[in-house]
């Protein structure tokens, strides 16, 4: 697993690699928080990049390290690295332009959908599949993409939905080629670092302070429900039936 960060122009770079579905681990949740965060405060930074390498953006966490590991240790690690990324991009002091690519599934959506821009691919899909893993979560982030009903609809369904959903509600700023999808990325950072520094920290500072849901609270919350299933029985077989590629059996 790789987690990159270049600077050039005024705009931080920050890259995932991970195959063979940028799922990360814990200590790659954590890692990129870091990273974004120590990127953020660099004087010399106008604006953020974040994307990926290979297939997919993000798979979210790694479900097979999670039941490789004895106890809640992965769970609870999980859990807090998601907590610190999905907040660092939130609170990263310059605008975090995403570009996303083939599917955005889980933590991805956390990361998406705190940052200040989107862009993505044509044909990328974007979901939640967490009621399939027995997990809740990200639908604090979902909302900011997709009105309150295709929401609901995307968490009970786990199914996920094209770019064009999103496109059509404003959420996705643009919807390009594969090709030209860092392009389009880096066309928005380099935009954005034209204006003040010092001017443009201020409105990110801004806008997080008159958001309507505090997303680090509300997010939270849903935690809270993930760890009600874990210690439930029904988390630990729906995610041994993904790794082991077999329909769940629930007990209740």
């Amino acid at each position: 697993m790789t987690i990159t960060c270049t600077i050039e122009n005024g705009i931080a770079e920050v890259v995932m690699a991970n195959p063979p579905v940028n799922a990360l681990t814990v200590a790659g949740w954590f890692e990129l928080a870091r990273i974004i965060t120590e990127a953020g405060r660099n004087p010399e930074v106008g604006a953020l990049v974040l994307r990926a390498e290979g297939k997919g953006f993000n798979a979210g966490v790694d479900i097979k390290e999670m039941q490789n590991t004895e106890g809640f240790d992965a769970l609870l690690g999980a859990n807090r690295g998601c907590y610190a990324a999905f907040a660092a991009v939130y609170e990263c002091e310059v605008p975090v332009v995403a570009a996303v690519h083939d599917f955005c599934l889980g933590g991805g959506i956390g990361l998406v959908g705190n940052a200040d821009v989107i862009v993505a691919a044509t044909g990328t899909r974007f979901g939640l599949p967490e009621v399939n893993q027995g997990a809740l979560g990200a639908a604090t982030h979902l909302a900011r993409l997709v009105p309150a009903h295709k929401m609901r609809e995307m968490v009970f369904t786990a199914e996920p939905c094209d770019v064009s959903v999103l496109a059509a509600y404003g959420s996705v700023a643009r919807v390009v080629d594969r090709d030209d999808l860092r392009d389009a990325a880096m066309e928005i950072a380099a935009k954005i670092c034209t204006k003040s520094r010092f001017v443009i920290r201020r409105a990110k500072e801004c806008l997080n302070a008159i958001d309507p849901v505090d997303v680090k609270r509300s997010y939270r919350f849903e935690q809270g429900f993930t760890f009600e299933l874990n210690l439930s029985g029904v988390s630990d077989e729906a995610r041994d039936a993904f790794v082991e590629k077999r329909d769940a059996t629930y007990s209740k």
